[in-house]
């Protein structure tokens, strides 16, 4: 079958707001229209997508994984457009995917130094699938951090850093200067598979709250500081890999460019 866009964000517009009349003045549509067409959105793909309350939405386990596949969709058709009308004007444009923590500011100011005729933006990756911008064709280039699926990509090994364990502030741990792996042994982590939480915002509000802690890179837990969280280092933790990464068959000069640019940047 082919894939509604137009319902699909309506879709997206009703499993965000979790409720229809919100969803409807997002969209500009009146409500029984948009009720009519996420039924028929759900006989299109053969399975419910939302149970209906009459104070809530929830999504199905159907409707979790399609709001998941959808972010990527419809970035994709969006990039996909603005590819178009970039040819249309003879843009050149490069677009660099990070994973969270990590800082590519640097690398853009020295690129766009040597070549200011091309326009840079950057995308930020999720932490689940931080392949899915190179995948997608939202991005070029990605600075990321190990673990991903690196099946048809050529990595640049960047360098590595160090993991600390982040938790409330109040935690009896808190006051330690530095900690072992069996330290933390017997605490509940909020890590992969454990509990995969969408967003590390969602993360660190659960950790603050009294859920667990968790292990995180160093960038992370600064880029996230908050005053009731403390985080420190777990001596004996693996450090984990950060690298460039592109698909395997791209080889522009631009982008050879940018990864010359970004390698020595960065390494430095």
């Amino acid at each position: 079958m082919d894939l509604d866009l137009r319902k699909l964000r309506y879709f997206v517009a009703v499993a965000e707001r979790r409720n229809f009349g919100r969803a409807a003045e997002q969209l500009y549509i009146a409500q029984p229209v948009l009720s009519r067409q996420i039924r028929a959105f759900e006989q299109e793909l053969g399975c419910t997508l939302l149970v209906r309350t009459t104070r809530s939405v929830e999504l199905t386990a159907a409707g979790k994984q399609l709001y998941e596949e959808a972010q990527g969709i419809l970035a994709a058709v969006a990039t996909a457009v603005r590819r178009v009308h970039d040819a249309d004007r003879g843009v050149q444009r490069l677009t660099v995917a990070f994973s969270p923590g990590l800082h590519v500011s640097d690398v853009i100011r020295a690129f766009t130094s040597r070549h200011p005729d091309v326009e840079t933006d950057v995308v930020p990756t999720r932490w689940w699938e931080q392949d899915a911008p190179l995948r997608d064709g939202r991005a070029q280039v990605g600075y990321l951090r190990r673990p991903f699926d690196d099946a048809g990509l050529r990595t640049i090994s960047i360098g590595h850093e160090p993991r600390v364990a982040c938790m409330p502030a109040a935690h009896p741990l808190a006051g330690r200067d530095e900690l072992t792996s069996a330290d933390v042994a017997g605490e509940r982590l909020l890590d992969t598979p454990t509990r995969r939480t969408s967003s590390l915002e969602e993360k660190f509000e659960l950790i603050a709250s009294g859920h667990g802690i968790g292990l995180v890179p160093l960038s992370i837990a600064r880029s996230y500081s908050r005053p009731d969280l403390v985080h420190l280092p777990v001596t004996d933790a693996p450090e984990i890999e950060t690298c460039l990464a592109v698909l395997a068959d791209r080889r522009e000069k631009l982008l050879r460019d940018f990864l010359e640019i970004a390698t020595a940047t960065l390494r430095h």
